[in-house]
């Protein structure tokens, strides 16, 4: 029996550690890295990084201060999650509340507006909820409740997610029914799919002026209410609580320089016409 009893006991452990998965978390998944190095450090966000502007600030921070920066494609929400799980350095996101509470909280600091666009309630030429006609954003969202009309929700607590959800509370509706469709992809995946089915579909100005030469059955139906203006910040790990916070802190400094921000009201101008986003002095009107 004493010899059975300890083959037992290591027999169970070993079944346990087999089935039971591990407390410690993986590291999030980089997407793509900008600058030559050797300093490195990771910043999450969504669109920014998806329509190339990241590329674009990583490239020249990279150049000036020897650099990579990591990029974690993420949106808003789970943006926020790896910053306060300490998981990347800094974050780019569109989530004012949130963002107030993660300073108030004290697990974030580096708070600086970087620049804007809006959003855009897109849907089928043909608008059979009549959103055209709205008088405000809540009013269209009314329209296609009203109408049951195809409408695609982002679903994935994302900054663009939680603008649509505040939307639906400003119309005093709670969305539901086959109607109301959770895409649960990006940006330009959701837009894209929105065309693919005609519905109804909320993106940022950015995504739309680099997309809409792809978009061929889908129009800007309402935009101009001032909820739907589209800040963007920064937010970084407190000093000393990652080992690229100083280097993150540098870069917030370097996007908000007048370099930085030359090459935000620049960026798409050349290849689609029009900046996709603006800078953070026409943004501050806004805030």
């Amino acid at each position: 029996m004493r010899k059975f009893i300890p083959l037992t006991a290591l027999l169970l452990l070993f079944a346990w550690a087999a089935v039971c998965p591990t407390t410690a978390q993986a590291a999030p998944k980089i997407s793509e890295s900008y600058g030559p190095g050797p300093n490195v450090f990771s910043l999450a966000t969504g669109s920014p990084g998806e329509l190339g502007l990241l590329k674009v600030l990583g490239e020249a921070f990279g150049a000036k201060e020897k650099a990579r920066l990591n990029w974690v494609k993420a949106g808003s929400g789970e943006s926020l999650d790896l910053l306060k799980a300490k998981d990347v350095d800094m974050i780019m996101v569109h989530a004012p509340k949130a963002e107030k509470a993660a300073l108030a909280e004290g697990w974030a600091t580096g708070h600086a507006l970087i620049g804007s666009n809006e959003f855009y309630i897109v849907g089928p030429k043909k608008d059979p909820a009549q959103i055209a006609k709205a008088k405000s954003a809540a009013d269209a969202y009314a329209r296609i409740a009203a109408a049951k009309a195809k409408f695609f929700s982002r679903g994935d607590n994302s900054g663009t997610h939680k603008k649509e959800l505040s939307i639906w509370k400003a119309a005093d509706l709670t969305p539901a029914g086959d109607w109301y469709i959770i895409a649960k992809g990006f940006m330009k995946d959701a837009l894209l799919r929105a065309d693919a089915e005609q519905g109804y579909f909320m993106t940022d100005s950015s995504t739309w002026a680099a997309v809409q030469k792809d978009v061929k059955g889908l129009g800007i139906l309402f935009r101009g209410d001032k909820v739907l203006i589209n800040t963007y910040h920064t937010l970084r790990q407190p000093d000393g609580a990652t080992p690229g916070a100083a280097l993150a802190a540098k870069f917030i400094e370097f996007v908000g320089s007048p370099a930085g921000q030359k090459l935000i009201g620049a960026f798409g101008k050349a290849e689609h016409g029009e900046a996709l986003y603006n800078d953070a002095a026409y943004a501050k009107q806004y805030e």
